[in-house]
């Protein structure tokens, strides 16, 4: 697919995805929301991609909604809002969700601003790599509006419920560090990129398939019964076992060597 609002490129097995309005600081408008809802469950069905960092162009993760572009038509409105049941994800919601649901790690990259729908995106991402001079903000109160792109559903696996209500209350803008002390992101470097990047190659070290496990684990189980987090574990635990990437990792770890592993198995 060709893409007008986004850069995407490959490189041994991590792919990075780039919001590209950097004239617009990024702001979501209708392109922008349909071409990463068809990015992230393209991505979702390739088992050979290993890795995806999420980030913005020109300095800035997103400014948030293009009002202009949005909200100003009613035919937008209904399409980012719209859904066959009420406890489906529409395209607001997708644009975050969608990364929850891709069998493996994803890494937001956040330098300036973030704010509003961009704030809602990187909260969709395993991991959040901010700059000092990130800032972050919930800010659709400001607007009239309640947060509405699934970030509510990371949100609090991240802060307590009275942080989180305070957040989106208020609209308050966050510096980096502040953001870092609540656990909105989770590190704050001089170079995000390349913090991401080194984290991408660590974590491709391992397995897919055990890889996918421990993410499908955490966020199916995360607020579950232990009767259930327990059978996800064992049932998960013998398909890892019984595949070729199990072996394959055995090897690496006994003989000392870099064999490739096999395509991801589906776990999802």
């Amino acid at each position: 697919m060709s893409w007008t609002r986004l850069l995407v490129e490959e490189k041994d097995g991590v792919v990075t995805v780039v919001l590209n309005r950097p004239d617009k600081c990024n702001a979501l408008d209708m392109p922008l929301f349909r071409e990463l809802d068809k990015v992230s469950r393209d991505l979702r069905k390739r088992k050979d991609v290993r890795a995806v960092i999420v980030r913005g162009a020109g300095g800035n993760f997103s400014s948030g909604l293009d009002i202009k572009s949005v909200v100003t038509s009613r035919s937008n409105a209904i399409s980012l809002l719209a859904k066959w049941l009420p406890g489906n994800a529409n395209m607001a919601q997708r644009v975050s969700r969608n990364w929850r649901k891709l069998p493996c790690p994803v890494i937001a990259v956040i330098e300036g601003k973030c704010w509003g729908g961009g704030i809602q995106i990187v909260l969709g991402a395993d991991f959040r790599i901010a700059a000092p001079d990130a800032e972050l903000s919930i800010m659709e109160i400001r607007w009239g509006l309640m947060p509405d792109m699934a970030g509510l559903m990371s949100l609090r696996e991240v802060v307590p419920k009275d942080v989180a209500m305070r957040l989106t209350m208020t609209g308050e803008i966050l510096e980096a560090k502040q953001a870092n002390a609540l656990n909105l992101v989770t590190e704050v470097v001089p170079q995000p990129m390349l913090r991401a990047q080194a984290l991408c190659q660590s974590i491709i070290n391992g397995s897919p398939d055990a890889i996918a496990a421990v993410k499908l684990t955490t966020n199916r189980c995360w607020h579950s019964s232990e009767r259930r987090l327990l059978a996800s574990e064992t049932l998960n635990q013998i398909r890892l076992l019984f595949g070729k990437n199990f072996l394959i990792a055995g090897k690496r770890q006994r003989q000392k060597v870099d064999i490739d592993y096999k395509p991801r198995q589906s776990f999802w």
